[in-house]
């Protein structure tokens, strides 16, 4: 009986500790508070990585053929693999509303991989919650700005009816300019996406709006778009890399390694760089929890290896054109270690 409950206790400290520590996998807290106690550890990143998921992303991926749909789960690879080629958009943008809803199904993805990694995918869930209110808050202003401006019109309109001896030039010089930065495109968006103010709809917009407004801090942490934007991102290479090594077929007289080894591979080659000792630590007993092959092959809807591979390596190029794209974003306006 000693024993026993002994092993109740520890297995509830290990679950206490798993959940403290995944509430700060993507927000680098554990990195400030024990920053004097890990200065020994210094990880460098790791270019080559990158490079090496952008040579096999380079391809494009010319098969449309819709991927199946699996009944009775809550991840499909079908959608995941739609709201990622639906991301990219002109300029070498991202539009947020696809790249947020690709998280969607990339949680829905972790949370079937079990609790311990549930953890981790609670944390990206709440980061993707964060740019949806501000998002949703942009709209509302965006409303307001309407709605004043209809007022103000109206009265403009009013005054015109009343000052007859006004020429056309003269009513044209009273119109309102337009701004340099307006997107031509972004009524389009903004009448698809109703829940996304102009400002958030992409990338590259929340990034001009942000630093407009002074949101970013380059110094401290907060939660601006962009900032959040960061740590999905981080994330995103290491799922992406996950994926990559889930799909390769192992050579000639080869054995498939397992996908908990492949996972915490991917995680020390990405996200551990960005992570502290302790929650390095953590990411190990929960990547020792994942489920077998056999459940990644169910998972994505095919029947062998050699069909996941080519399933996975058409979602692995969708998200390395979206990863790029972000990438090259944030880089231009020296945001990739914000802090």
């Amino acid at each position: 009986m000693v024993t026993m409950g002994v092993k109740i206790r520890a297995a509830v400290a290990i679950v206490i500790i798993l959940v403290l520590l995944g509430s700060l996998w993507l927000q680098g807290g554990l990195e400030n508070q024990w920053r004097s106690c890990f200065k020994g550890y210094s990880p460098k990143p790791e270019p080559s990585i990158i490079t090496m998921l952008n040579n096999s992303d380079s391809e494009e991926d010319t098969d449309s053929a819709p991927l199946n749909e699996c009944p009775g789960q809550d991840f499909q690879i079908s959608r995941l693999l739609s709201h990622l080629q639906s991301a990219p958009a002109a300029g070498s943008d991202v539009l947020l509303p696809p790249y947020l809803s690709s998280w969607d199904e990339l949680i829905k993805f972790m949370d079937a991989l079990g609790p311990m990694v549930g953890l981790i995918s609670q944390e990206i869930e709440g980061k993707t919650s964060i740019i949806r209110e501000l998002a949703r808050l942009d709209a509302e202003r965006g409303k307001e700005r309407a709605k004043e401006d209809e007022m103000r019109q109206g009265t403009e309109h009013l005054h015109t009816d009343r000052e007859t001896d006004w020429d056309a030039e003269a009513v044209q010089g009273r119109q309102r300019p337009q701004s340099k930065d307006t997107d031509p495109d972004n009524d389009r968006r903004a009448a698809t996406f109703p829940d996304f103010g102009e400002s958030y709809l992409s990338v590259r917009s929340m990034i001009r709006e942000e630093l407009r407004r002074g949101l970013v801090n380059f110094e401290w942490q907060n939660d601006s778009g962009c900032r959040t934007l960061l740590r999905l991102h981080r994330a995103l290479l290491w799922l992406q890399l996950f994926l990559k090594k889930l799909g390769e077929t192992p050579a000639s007289g080869g054995h498939l390694r397992s996908p908990s080894d492949l996972c915490r591979e991917a995680y020390e080659q990405t996200l551990a760089q960005h992570h502290s000792w302790l929650v390095r630590r953590a990411a190990e007993l929960a990547f020792i929890a994942m489920p077998n092959r056999g459940f990644f092959l169910r998972l994505v809807c095919v029947q062998n290896q050699e069909e996941a591979a080519h399933v996975l390596n058409r979602v692995v190029r969708a998200i390395g054109e979206v990863y790029r794209r972000t990438q090259t974003a944030l880089e231009e306006h020296g945001m990739l270690d914000l802090p």
